[in-house]
């Protein structure tokens, strides 16, 4: 894991490369601002503006340490108002980059991501990957067969289970579901109750954790052109298809939601999808297209845990909402707006 100096070194020279009209550049490393330290101020003049950034820098940038960065720079802007707010760490992701932009908090990453709001001064990159994936120390946690386990946590909020039932509920070995359950412990995640039974106490961490370490994008996807309006009864036919081939299917992103939390139009379908999808396609009768064009992307799952929970909705068959949840925070500019509201309205943690 990188060092907060080195960090902070590595973003100072990240925020010189996004204001290469800059003049004036100055820099002070650990400066009282209050009853607070700033890792970081900087000063420059862009035009006849002056500006100020006080910068924040946090190794890890998983939202239990950005809502800790949020509180410290809040501080900060009351000691110096003038100042723009930034958070700093090697990576920042979608669920991380919300709670700052929500805050009107700044940040810049090492990845490559940044998002800067200020006076005329707009930058918003987002999408790169951690530059230094193996710096997670939950990477394990969230490993495809592990987070059969995670999930079926996340599902059941309020259950206690024996070891064992967790494991045959999540399809894995006793040693594997003992290795996860062990590591949620040593983060204090979850307790045990007097009869040795599991409960998971930290649902929102491990929630985050999980979205800052998964993309829906790791499943396979196809796609395929639709010939008229994306409509419920497309949902219908493919589900009717998919269970007289004998196949376990399960919606997802919009089109999850629209059947979980609606209002949410239907723009395109989202499905997992077990098997081969050729022929499920060809018996609706639709023409593989490019992602951009298809309205029908059925995804082949990168684990077959994708399938644990699901909900019946009208008939058809959705995600568990921790899944649904997941794959929306990585989906476009609707994803996680979309993934708040289903937290909001369906999750209740």
């Amino acid at each position: 894991m990188l060092k907060s100096a080195e960090i902070r070194r590595q973003a100072a020279q990240r925020l010189r490369e996004l204001f290469p009209r800059a003049r004036g550049w100055e820099e002070s490393t650990d400066v009282r601002l209050g009853n607070q330290t700033a890792d970081l101020l900087v000063r420059f003049k862009l035009g006849e503006h002056e500006q100020t950034m006080v910068v924040d820098v946090t190794p890890l940038g998983q939202p239990r340490q950005i809502r800790a960065a949020v509180t410290k720079l809040a501080d900060a802007r009351r000691a110096l108002p003038a100042a723009y707010p930034v958070a700093a760490s090697v990576y920042i992701g979608p669920q991380s980059a919300r709670i700052l932009k929500d805050n009107n908090l700044g940040f810049v990453d090492l990845s490559g991501n940044s998002y800067l709001a200020f006076e005329h001064v707009l930058i918003d990159r987002a999408g790169k990957r951690n530059v230094r994936p193996s710096t997670r120390p939950l990477r394990s946690l969230f490993a495809p067969r592990a987070t059969r386990v995670v999930r079926a946590l996340l599902a059941e909020p309020g259950r206690a289970w024996r070891l064992e039932e967790l494991g045959r509920a999540a399809e894995v070995s006793l040693g594997h579901s003992h290795n996860v359950v062990k590591r949620l412990e040593d983060l204090r995640w979850l307790e045990r109750d007097g009869a040795q039974r599991i409960q998971l106490t930290k649902l929102a961490d491990l929630l985050e954790g999980w979205v800052e370490s998964y993309t829906y994008r790791s499943s396979e996807m196809a796609s395929y052109f639709v010939p008229e309006r994306v409509t419920r009864r497309l949902m219908a036919d493919l589900a009717r298809t998919a269970v007289a081939e004998g196949r376990r299917y399960a919606f997802t992103l919009g089109a999850g939601v629209s059947l979980v939390a609606p209002p949410v139009r239907l723009g395109a379908v989202h499905c997992y999808l077990e098997g081969d999808p050729a022929p499920i396609a060809a018996a609706l009768g639709l023409h593989p297209a490019g992602e951009a064009d298809g309205a029908l992307h059925l995804l082949s799952p990168y684990d077959p845990g994708v399938f644990y929970g699901l909900l019946d909705k009208a008939g058809l068959k959705v995600v568990c909402l921790p899944q649904l949840y997941a794959d929306l925070m990585h989906w476009d500019r609707r994803g996680p707006e979309q993934a708040e509201h289903l937290r909001r309205e369906a999750m209740g943690y």
